[in-house]
């Protein structure tokens, strides 16, 4: 296990039989893309630490997410099951257009993956992590190089060395910022409010996305011990740091604390002027709420960067954050990965030039990222939220 060393420290690296390294892999973000890396990484034989900012104590949480056929695949390879996971296994979407409150329309289709949510997959993810690989309350401060190969900083003033660095630290990345620091987020001009509603006032069994009217729309799936629902609104920059206490670039997750009175009441108004009763009961009686604000980015344009002899790469929402629409938010993470693990795997194990893999892995995951970028605005359009 790499644990923070004084400066100067360093690490053997073991040799292949074919002359590639196992290169020594720093984590940074504990969160969904970071946990399902370092699982992968360890599976194929990997030295990994994942460094994660929040104390162990510190709460965390997060609502319903969609995960398509391959990255419920690449969880199944690193022994998470749909049964564990997965508490309602339906594929459909109910797509309902709602005027003056009532129903007007239902289109159905099917989604290639299953729904789950934050806290079900991140404990699933996590309980694997070996003990000592997961370092809660190491909060990253900057990258360097020392001795030819990364070194992170700490905010204790310690620091320590790998050969890859995986910045997997979520929307307000620090590697971004260290790295990338031209792009910066954007408010989008709209609210994701969400809630887990503790017990079904509403028969649901699917995924069921409601569309009053522009500007809003309301989703809500089941999950165990009840509902889960997100209710989008537009919202000025303002108004949010009046609701939720910071503006949108410094709180891009309000947490449960976070959430005020006139943020319940606005959400509580627009439920009951917008929303069948049933579902506005639903919203009403949610005492355990949370918000995110929608945030777009500039395009990115590459994944990996050489730091001395090593490395350090973007990952998931560290490298692009995008919208909740397009649904691609925790499937891009962890199919890259995925993917990331394939290229190191090649190196170390067949001796392929380690630049070459990592370039490679970048080409294929890049356009992807790019279009779900693209993606978000055009989806928020359609809504009213937003202009293109």
């Amino acid at each position: 296990m790499t644990q923070p060393n004084t400066p100067g420290a360093e690490l053997p690296r073991a040799l292949t039989a074919h002359g590639g390294t196992r290169p020594r892999v720093a984590v940074v973000g504990g969160s969904l893309t970071g946990a399902t890396c370092a699982l992968l990484l360890l599976r194929a034989g990997f030295p990994v630490t994942v460094y994660e900012a929040a104390p162990a104590a510190a709460p965390r949480g997060g609502g319903l997410i969609g995960l398509e056929h391959p990255a419920l695949d690449v969880l199944d390879r690193i022994g998470i099951s749909q049964d564990e996971i997965i508490a309602h296994p339906s594929e459909m979407v109910l797509e309902v257009t709602v005027r003056d409150r009532q129903a007007i329309h239902t289109a159905r289709r099917l989604y290639p993956g299953r729904n789950t949510t934050w806290s079900l997959l991140h404990h699933a993810l996590t309980r694997r992590l070996p003990a000592g690989v997961l370092q809660p309350g190491h909060r990253v401060t900057g990258i360097t190089e020392r001795g030819g190969h990364p070194h992170l900083l700490f905010a204790d003033d310690t620091n320590t060395p790998a050969d890859l660095v995986v910045f997997a630290d979520g929307r307000t990345s620090t590697g971004r910022r260290l790295l990338d620091p031209a792009r910066q987020l954007r408010y989008a001009g709209y609210v994701a409010h969400r809630g887990h509603a503790a017990s079904q006032l509403v028969a649901v069994k699917n995924f069921l996305r409601l569309e009053p009217g522009p500007g809003c729309q309301y989703n809500v799936a089941p999950i165990p011990g009840g509902l889960d629902w997100t209710l989008y609104l537009t919202c000025s920059a303002a108004d949010y740091a009046h609701c939720f206490g910071a503006p949108p670039q410094r709180r891009a997750f309000a947490l449960p604390h976070h959430v005020s009175e006139t943020a319940r009441a606005l959400v509580d108004a627009h439920a009951a002027r917008l929303l069948p009763a049933p579902h506005a009961a639903t919203v009403h009686t949610t005492t355990v709420r949370m918000a995110a604000p929608v945030m777009d980015i500039d395009l990115p344009t590459r994944m990996v960067w050489p730091v001395g002899a090593g490395w350090a790469v973007l990952v998931g929402d560290a490298l692009a954050p995008v919208r909740p629409h397009t649904g691609r938010g925790a499937n891009n993470g962890i199919e890259q990965a995925a993917a990331l693990t394939v290229a190191l795997t090649q190196h170390h194990r067949w001796g392929a030039d380690l630049a070459t893999a990592l370039d490679g892995w970048q080409r294929r995951q890049l356009d992807g990222v790019v279009a779900a970028v693209r993606q978000g605005p055009r989806l928020g359009a359609h809504l009213g939220t937003t202009q293109i």
